[in-house]
């Protein structure tokens, strides 16, 4: 069942297009990231499904209902924003009541529904404890049972975890995850961290100057990019000019072999990290610089033809920046893009 449907959605500010006719659908129980650079238009999206921006043309759908003329507060979502926006002189528990007394809920029912909620995000009898003296991950956690509260059917997060450091950030967005298939939320979420946005989200939507430029789950978008611009905002630098014929490719670092059935003719083509691999023989390279990432190390390579490339190898016997190193590369790990 679908639960949001955006129809040719568009926003205009004077000539410019934040957002240009978007079409997307969120299923129900479903949790869809929206990805993509600054001025993208991923936060006017989030404001359309709330009621917070009007739109130029096109409809928001909730629960097949338009939503045109309908106030924020009877569109049944909840809200939680980057900097949380607490009420600074109400204590944790009046900060999740607030969402419940603006539902209209029987004040009877907020101590119950507060302290399950407190022990839900894992903040057990917190109720009388001052907003200030929380730290950035309870005070994320407290944004979230205020949003959870009115017992919404879409819940909306708009870079969710992007003030917090990186550790507190990976351990809470594992935790979301398990909360919100647990809770059976409905979750559209906006953030510019791939790496968040793939741990969280079951659907993944990268968008670029106001369209969607790929959906999808988060392994077809990161194993098989729709174009350049995707490829490039995941991260993945190794992209050049190429012309295939048959099983190899003939690129600025020499034949590179393809996936068998890769479409013939000229194209754009994409060697993971992962895929360049060091070895006795091959392209010679000189080791430009060397990054330990933990699990390995990350290499550029300067080749002897063409633009550096990007390598990972393992932490045993990683070279040294200013050695001569060759490398081959692995048919697995190229990705023919489609023409832009």
């Amino acid at each position: 069942m679908t639960l949001l449907r955006l129809e040719g959605v568009s926003v205009r500010f004077g000539g410019r297009a934040a957002v240009d006719a978007v079409d997307l659908e969120v299923a129900e129980h479903e949790t869809v990231c929206v990805l993509g650079p600054s001025g993208s238009g991923k936060s006017t999206l989030l404001r359309v499904v709330a009621g917070l921006q009007p739109v130029s043309g096109g409809r928001v759908l909730l629960g097949g209902a338009d939503q045109a003329g309908v106030p924020v507060h009877r569109r049944g979502v909840g809200l939680m924003f980057q900097d949380h926006q607490l009420f600074p002189h109400r204590d944790v528990g009046g900060n999740v009541a607030f969402g419940l007394r603006m539902r209209g809920a029987a004040r009877a029912s907020y101590g119950p529904r507060v302290a399950e909620l407190l022990e839900l995000v894992g903040l057990p009898g917190a109720q009388g404890r001052a907003v200030a003296s929380l730290s950035g991950g309870e005070q994320q956690r407290v944004a979230l049972a205020r949003a959870l509260a009115p017992s919404p059917r879409l819940l909306m997060l708009d870079e969710p975890l992007g003030q917090l450091d990186r550790g507190l950030r990976e351990r809470l967005v594992v935790e979301l995850r398990a909360l919100f298939a647990r809770l059976g939320t409905t979750v559209l979420a906006v953030t510019h961290d791939q790496g968040e946005a793939f741990a969280l989200a079951d659907r993944v939507v990268v968008m670029r100057d106001g369209r969607i430029a790929q959906a999808g789950t988060p392994l077809e978008v990161w194993r098989r990019p729709a174009s350049e611009f995707v490829a490039r905002f995941l991260g993945f630098e190794n992209v050049t000019p190429a012309v295939v014929s048959g099983e190899v490719a003939a690129t600025a670092w020499g034949e590179v072999p393809v996936p068998a059935g890769a479409p013939e003719g000229p194209r754009r083509l994409l060697i993971r990290p992962a895929g360049v691999t060091l070895g006795a023989d091959g392209l010679r390279c000189e080791v430009v610089s060397r990054t330990f990432r933990g699990t390995h190390v990350a290499l550029l390579l300067r080749p002897e033809a063409g633009p550096v490339l990007e390598s990972e190898c393992g932490l045993e016997g990683a070279p040294r920046v200013g050695d001569r190193v060759a490398v081959s590369f692995t048919p697995s790990e190229v990705v023919l893009l489609p023409p832009e």
